[in-house]
């Protein structure tokens, strides 16, 4: 779906269907960028990503020490301010409930929802 003039649809809603975003967060030791693709499901302007390997995760590390980060969807690159979600919340539920539900594809992803580290990204 193309821009329209007096579109009301948000960045976030405009690309929620690609299959993956590429996430960048700033290196805690080198300060330099890490790239990573990764899956993601956005609700409003919020973008929502699970660490399988939760704090072991580099990204997650990275997000934590730095929580600036920058996230393209398709060809469009915003920055955003990331939040490691507290477990058992509304909107760490919110988060595994979008993203099992966009990759699940007949595929059992219930271990990977229910144990991952949920994390929300507020685009600014």
């Amino acid at each position: 779906m193309g821009d329209t003039a007096g579109s009301t649809q948000t960045w976030t809603e405009r690309w929620a269907n690609e299959h993956n975003a590429y996430l960048t967060t700033t290196g805690r030791v080198s300060g330099r960028q890490h790239r990573i693709e990764i899956w993601f499901a956005v609700h409003g302007d919020n973008v929502y990503m699970l660490a399988g390997s939760r704090d072991r995760a580099d990204w997650v590390r990275n997000l934590r020490k730095n929580p600036r980060v920058s996230i393209q969807l398709g060809d469009e690159t915003r920055s955003a301010v990331a939040r490691v979600l507290d477990d058992g919340t509304s909107e760490d539920r919110l988060a595994r409930e979008l993203l099992v539900s966009k990759y699940r594809n007949g595929d059992d992803l219930k271990e990977w929802g229910a144990n991952s580290l949920a994390i929300a990204m507020d685009v600014e």
